[in-house]
């Protein structure tokens, strides 16, 4: 699916109707038999999935007067990616806005944010939800005491999960639908199963609704980090209680109002390192310049597909599997996970050939640049 060959009036007409993409490569690597799709999300103007929850809150709010052009100061605690959504539309509508954002979040999502016209507040990683040094704690106090200032809440908002409903899964379902089954490509005509990260929990919320009502029997399966509450049952979440994870944008300290746990089939734990090992399988098998919660969604739709419950999707050639990818790799060019799957991989089959064309021994100029990225990362 691609945008209209129209001219669009704003960025905010280019929000959302990504494309699904088939995960060829690694489906087959994995010895699966059914169609492994992924729903890539850092085609969307803003980067990421989140720019659809922050056009429906803004326009919502907008059409029950809550904002004022000119006088209104959205203020949204967020992990980044709502946030810049929010800065976007914010620039094109012309109100100001306010981005709290614990520590822990890159430094390209602050650039970004800042580079929109919002102005960044970073709060501590450690700080419980619902302590007043934490990003919802902070927001909160600015709304009291800032004139006009307005939190319009993804961890709250009915529209945040309404637009996964209305438009991520109708766009999931129509890709499907409208792409005819053949004897190389067979597929059921049917979205049999989709796999998506749990942060606020409305993309897997509104999805889940959606793709039930064209089929009630689509499998949802949610997948929480390690140190995240978000699964059920709660003995889920005793492993990694409590630990920082490093993986951004998904899971929480406490249950979101717009996450409906009960629309998820399975919920699965994911640990960084499997994270980051399938975001390299991405990159590298299907061209796809993802984010860390991707690798988290993929590793889990994996290990979902070769269990018990999935293995008979898995091995039925037809049926399709649709991964959510909810942003890029752009946001995250300066954490230690990228640098060292970008710097410090073994060399491959090709480096040694050109060893042996140019000399066995890097050049001086190599060897200084080689220097200066492994300073940079201590």
């Amino acid at each position: 699916m691609t945008h209209p060959t129209r001219i669009l009036d704003t960025a905010l007409d280019a929000v959302g109707n990504t494309p699904l993409i088939r995960l060829d490569k690694i489906a087959r690597d994995h010895g699966l038999k059914c169609n492994l799709l992924g729903k890539v999300e850092y085609f969307s103007a803003g980067g990421s999935v989140k720019d659809r929850i922050a056009k429906a809150m803004v326009e919502a709010a907008e059409k029950e007067g809550k904002l004022v052009p000119g006088k209104s100061v959205i203020i949204e605690p967020t992990s980044g990616n709502t946030g810049i959504g929010l800065a976007l539309a914010c620039a094109i509508k012309g109100y100001s806005v306010i981005i709290t954002m614990p520590n822990k979040m890159s430094l390209e999502k602050e650039a970004l944010l800042r580079v929109l016209g919002a102005e960044v507040i970073r709060t501590p990683t450690e700080a419980a939800w619902d302590s007043p040094e934490s990003h919802i704690g902070v927001a909160q106090k600015l709304e009291k005491e800032i004139p006009h200032g307005i939190i319009l809440d993804q961890y709250r908002n009915v529209n945040n999960p309404l637009a996964h409903e209305w438009t991520t899964g109708p766009e999931i379902i129509e890709a499907v639908v409208s792409t005819p089954s053949t004897t190389s490509k067979p597929s059921s005509g049917r979205v049999d199963a989709v796999i998506a990260g749990a942060g606020t929990g409305g993309t897997v919320t509104g999805i889940a609704r959606a793709v039930r009502k064209h089929n009630v029997d689509c499998i949802i399966v949610g997948v929480d980090p390690k140190g995240s509450i978000l699964a059920v049952p709660e003995s889920l979440n005793t492993d990694g209680s409590g630990t920082q994870y490093v993986v951004e944008g998904i899971g929480y300290d406490f249950v979101p109002d717009v996450l409906k746990q009960t629309e998820v089939t399975t919920w699965l734990k994911s640990g960084d390192e499997e994270s980051f090992v399938a975001v390299q399988e991405l990159m590298r098998k299907e061209g796809l310049l993802v984010g860390g919660s991707s690798g988290s969604a993929l590793s889990g739709a994996l290990r979902w597909l070769k269990s018990e419950e999935g293995a008979r999707i898995a091995a039925t050639p037809g049926k399709n599997v649709v991964v959510l990818l909810p942003d890029g790799v752009r946001n995250y060019m300066s954490k230690p996970w990228f640098l060292e799957m970008a710097l410090e991989n073994s060399a491959s089959s090709l480096k040694h050939t050109i060893d042996q064309v140019l000399g066995s021994k890097p050049t001086q100029e190599h060897a200084e640049q080689n220097g200066k990225s492994s300073n940079a990362r201590l």
